[in-house]
């Protein structure tokens, strides 16, 4: 794993060093006089620097270099699993309406990316249209679970009184886009 380069500022050497030679003493006298090791001298700078730990030092570094460089890429996304992929699409017939509901709860969040791209987007919908949309778009006859949900993923939002009905934009996740457009492109 390469190393990454963290830079370390200290606004006042003066408390840095005090700060260090309290961590220190503290370790010596909590190991019998070993001297601290690798992990335990980054924990120390960290604290040193007014964080909790390294990872939590690196993470505060992390954010403020995306805060001052806004167009360096964001981190990128876990590769598409495309077995998975091909294994969730068997839940579709040829038509792209899914036929039965995934007992594994990671392919029934796939599935419901699928029923959310089948909603008009920026639209308000009644609860009678969101039925159609999703009677449309499955085999199994049970359309109120989709709705449910949808709305339970925070895919779909909908009033305190279920009148209107709004589908939630955002990007979905690699593999349910490549499931979306294996899907499209499947059903021609």
């Amino acid at each position: 794993m390469p190393r990454e380069a963290i830079p370390y500022v200290a606004d006042d050497m003066s408390a840095l060093a005090r700060a260090l030679k309290g961590e220190v003493s503290h370790a010596l006298a909590a190991s019998g006089g070993e001297p601290p090791g690798h992990v335990e001298l980054l924990n120390m700078l960290a604290r040193a620097a007014g964080c909790r730990n390294f990872q939590h030092f690196r993470a505060q570094a992390e954010a403020r270099e995306r805060l001052e460089n806004p167009a360096l890429p964001a981190a990128s996304e876990p590769p598409v699993d495309f077995v998975r992929v091909e294994r969730v699409a068997r839940y579709f017939d040829a038509a792209g309406g899914l036929t039965r509901w995934p007992g594994k709860h990671t392919d029934r969040v796939a599935c419901l990316w699928v029923m959310w791209s089948r909603l008009p987007a920026r639209t308000v919908l009644s609860e009678p249209a969101v039925n159609e949309a999703l009677k449309a778009a499955h085999r199994f006859g049970d359309h109120v679970l989709l709705r449910r949900a949808l709305v339970d993923l925070g895919l779909l939002a909908r009033t305190p009184d279920g009148r209107e009905y709004r589908r939630v934009e955002q990007p979905p996740p690699a593999e349910a886009r490549a499931l979306i457009r294996h899907l499209a492109a499947r059903a021609g």
